[in-house]
């Protein structure tokens, strides 16, 4: 059994908050902590202090370890169960470094469209840290 798995994620995104809700881990890694940037937690002021734009993308806490953005949804991915359509679809797709790599920008760039269509503010932790 692993350390904790913990995802700092933005809350209030509602495409971020969907993916943190249908990730599920292999039963061997155990269960996946949620962490909502918005509120001021130890999480956060941690990858605030790591230097990571939480606006930019996800963190994946593992095993003490942070894994940011498309190097986090390719964890998580390696980490998911097979169990249900979601988590076969995001193995397959995320399971690649490369193929994270190349396909995390396009729907970073989407998830702020939308947050800015929504009205939602940034996060800005690097300017608050």
């Amino acid at each position: 059994m692993t350390d904790e798995a913990v995802l700092i994620y933005d809350g209030e995104c509602p495409f971020c908050a969907r993916y943190a809700q249908l990730v599920r881990l292999r039963d061997s890694v155990g269960k996946l902590r949620l962490v909502n940037a918005r509120e001021n937690t130890e999480e956060l002021k941690e990858v605030t202090r790591a230097g990571l734009d939480i606006d930019g993308g996800m963190v994946l806490k593992l095993n003490g370890r942070l894994y940011y953005g498309s190097e986090a949804m390719q964890v998580l991915a390696l980490l998911s169960s097979r169990s249900g359509l979601f988590n076969r679809l995001n193995r397959w797709i995320f399971h690649s470094p490369r193929r994270a790599r190349l396909l995390y920008p396009p729907l970073r760039g989407i998830r702020s469209l939308v947050l800015k269509g929504l009205g939602r503010k940034p996060i800005d932790n690097l300017d608050k840290g």
